[in-house]
């Protein structure tokens, strides 16, 4: 199997010395620090990462970019090895998008694919870990792998759900495999995963213990304020529209929002009548360049109705998806997101209104506007354009 300098390919300590034989090289990386520049360098340059998170999990990891071939001859070799010493003992769960060649590492393959850079659905993640619970309580010989072409944060969410998950019918003999997932997950996910991916796993681990009650009354989303305008243009200032989703499915448009002045301005994006929102909820800010037919996003964030108590909620810049870590948009910036339980407008909020120094284009039927990014996402295929966030897209 051929690696990248940087990359490697780390056996448990209890695995026989053999098992390496199906590999033409074997790296072990030393400990770096854990800087953002070294993180960016480790998603960028290596070539395949095969772990054993424990002797039971495995972790297969593609970059996005991989070369098809590349890919396809890893893939070979991996699937070689797997059965040179699990036989037909391993189950893979797939956490990026369908791809038909991955039948041929073995015919047992569940699909639960999501968007890269983005957090699955509640609901699938519970779906995941009962799979990976039932096939490794099956026999003691089975073993799961992990496969995921794309960001490492996938592969994060779903070792720490399940290791909050196994933790409920805690063992001591699982004490072990416990804190191995979590090692693997501060060290190789979290600093590469986005902050709704860990609000998720919080949700899930919340869920399990109880502490999180689940909402079931309706939410009515009334007003998204940005506090403290990102400066996107070259004199300042942004063009921000919202698209939102609703289990991925687009629900609404606002207008463009031309925003000039400094910083410490808020823009307050009204929707009326109020939008009626249930399950898993994505919100993506865009800004749209000016003059010229492209657009950036401003930041992203995603969760739950059913954790939402408070009609008020905030989002600090620290758990705003690619927010987090964007220089363009002001440290103390924060999105406020204003909710109602009923589809009345609500009294006492006319000062919410923006300023002269915001106005609102309504009209625009521009497709870079309209254009949807997850409609595609999942259509089997044997590689998928890596158009944004390593999604298929087309316009709707």
């Amino acid at each position: 199997m051929r690696f990248a300098s940087d990359s490697f390919l780390l056996f448990s300590p209890s695995v026989p010395q053999g098992s390496t034989r199906s590999c033409k090289s074997v790296e072990i990386r030393r400990k770096q620090s854990r800087s953002q520049s070294v993180v960016q360098a480790m998603e960028e340059s290596y070539e395949v990462d095969l772990v054993y998170i424990t002797e039971r999990i495995i972790s297969l990891s593609f970059p996005a970019g991989a070369e098809e071939r590349s890919y396809t001859i890893n893939l070979k070799e991996v699937a070689t090895m797997l059965r040179s010493k699990h036989g037909e003992h391993y189950l893979v769960l797939n956490l990026s998008e369908q791809r038909k060649d991955l039948t041929k590492l073995n015919h047992k393959v569940f699909e639960f694919g999501w968007p890269d850079h983005h957090a699955p659905a509640l609901d699938k993640i519970c779906s995941m870990c009962k799979a990976i619970d039932t096939w490794l309580s099956g026999d003691q010989r089975n073993v799961v792998l992990l496969h995921n072409k794309g960001n490492r944060g996938r592969t994060g969410v779903v070792v720490a759900a399940y290791m909050h998950y196994s933790n409920i019918s805690a063992s001591a003999d699982q004490a072990l495999d416990r804190f191995a997932m979590r090692r693997f997950y501060e060290d190789k996910a979290l600093p590469v995963g986005q902050p709704s991916q860990r609000r998720y796993v919080q949700y899930f681990n919340g869920l399990l213990s109880g502490h999180i009650k689940i909402n079931n009354k309706p939410l009515f989303l009334r007003h998204v304020i940005m506090h403290g305008i990102p400066n996107f243009e070259s004199k300042g200032g942004c063009r921000p529209f919202l698209k939102i989703y609703q289990a991925m499915q687009p629900v609404y448009t606002s207008g463009i929002y031309n925003v000039q002045g400094d910083s410490n301005t808020s823009i307050c994006i009204t929707i009326e009548p109020g939008l009626l929102l249930k399950g898993d909820i994505l919100l993506k800010c865009y800004h749209k360049r000016y003059r010229n037919p492209s657009r950036d996003v401003v930041f992203r964030v995603q969760f739950h109705t059913c954790a939402i108590h408070d009609l008020g909620v905030v989002f600090g810049k620290t758990e705003l998806d690619e927010t987090f870590k964007d220089e363009r948009f002001p440290e103390y910036g924060k999105v406020e997101f204003v909710f109602s339980y009923g589809p009345e407008k609500i009294r006492g909020l006319d000062h919410l209104e923006n300023g002269p120094s915001v106005s609102v284009d309504y009209n625009t039927q521009d497709p870079l506007i309209r254009w949807d990014s997850y409609e595609s996402f999942n259509h089997p295929s044997e590689d998928t354009a890596d158009t944004e966030n390593g999604m298929s897209s087309r316009g709707i």
